[in-house]
């Protein structure tokens, strides 16, 4: 069977085509996956625009369903099914494709499926390498999500961890504005690590030895004893703070002045401290990051680690998450980087799992801005 998948939960306008390869270790084959990136229309705010991103998705949507069909040599009377992200993402870019797939699915009289984004992100991970050693810890962390789940089998995801404020890739996004480095963040501040000592700044890492006061239950609780339930969620707030304020101190900036849009008094520091800042930043968030997943693995038996999302791109939480897992030993799987932003072959994959496990859905279901997995 031929999917046709749809992704706009954000500022990328994608669809992909995906086929059932009958083999169980390597079930779907990628067939087509077009990406319309909105980075250059957003790089000027300094971040994602909602209005701005809903109304290019409009421009982009049909060309890139074209596109997607003609690279794999298909025709719309070959879809067997198509798929589309629900949510979580801004709900004027997901109406978009919802309002597109939904469009399609009803006149050409094929299902639907609506796929949550963080499931595709996991399933990512299948698609590129077959099917994981289960049961298996997947971080899934990017921009808008930093969470950590456990997968006993195939298409069953428990969430057992998450970040209690910001998300890694939005603390990279701001460190990055701080600092002067531009929009995104993340690839930014990989780059001028490189150049940097890492060991030039002791930012802090947080440790939450307390139950969350705003979701008082952990939430690994019924899979892990508390105090490893607590300790497995994630906080970057205090680090982009302790950032703020080394770069406010050297700068000579107001110290009681808020982080506001505009706040990039990092632009005027030395480029070899701008490098050892990010460096040491990037250090922190990766230990934070690895250090919680490998011990969510060890308590719950895991036989795989899996790391998907944006900021699964980053070349030091690659490098180190191998080297950890050759440690521990214990396989790590990533996406390749053409499948770690968001992307539609990734929506695909979820949908073809959710389809035989479950069935499609039907016209009823709508965006979702927010929505648990």
């Amino acid at each position: 069977m031929n999917l046709l998948a749809i992704e706009t939960s954000c500022d990328e306008t994608a669809a992909a085509l995906l086929a059932e390869t009958g083999d169980e270790a390597r079930p779907w084959a990628l067939r087509s996956n077009i990406v319309a990136s909105q980075i250059a229309i957003h790089r000027e705010w300094g971040g994602v625009v909602p209005e701005l991103a809903s109304r290019q998705h409009v421009r982009d949507i049909c060309g890139v369903v074209e596109a997607a069909l003609d690279a794999g040599s298909a025709s719309i009377s070959e879809l067997g099914a198509v798929a589309v992200t629900q949510g979580p993402g801004l709900v004027g870019s997901l109406l978009v494709g919802v309002a597109f797939a939904k469009a399609m699915a009803w006149s050409r009289g094929i299902p639907i499926v609506p796929v949550h984004h963080l499931a595709g992100h996991i399933e990512s991970l299948t698609l590129a390498h077959g099917e994981l050693p289960m049961p298996a810890a997947i971080l899934v962390v990017s921009g808008g999500h930093t969470s950590l789940y456990f997968v006993p089998r195939p298409g069953e995801y428990q969430r057992i961890g998450r970040t209690r404020d910001d998300a890694a890739g939005e603390a990279y996004d701001k460190v990055a504005r701080l600092l002067g480095l531009g929009y995104p963040g993340g690839p930014a501040i990989d780059r001028r690590a490189r150049e940097g000592n890492d060991r030039a700044f002791d930012f802090p890492v947080a440790r939450l030895t307390h139950a969350d006061r705003n979701a008082p239950a952990a939430t690994g609780a019924s899979l892990l004893p508390s105090d490893i339930a607590r300790r497995i969620d994630f906080s970057f707030s205090g680090l982009k703070t302790a950032v703020l304020r080394l770069v406010r101190a050297r700068t000579g900036a107001d110290p009681s002045g808020k982080a506001g849009a505009a706040d990039s008094a990092g632009a005027s520091l030395d480029p070899a401290v701008v490098s050892d800042i990010c460096a040491s930043f990037q250090r922190v968030v990766v230990t934070a990051l690895l250090d919680r997943t490998f011990e969510a693995a060890r308590w719950l038996g895991a036989r795989s680690v899996g790391i998907a999302g944006g900021v699964s791109a980053n070349s030091r939480l690659r490098a180190d998450a191998d080297a950890r897992g050759a440690r521990h030993g214990i396989p790590v799987f990533v996406p390749p980087l053409s499948l770690s932003t968001d992307n539609a072959a990734m929506i695909g994959a979820a949908a073809l799992r959710r389809l035989h496990q479950r069935g499609p859905g039907d016209l009823s279901f709508n965006a979702e801005a927010s929505l648990a997995l």
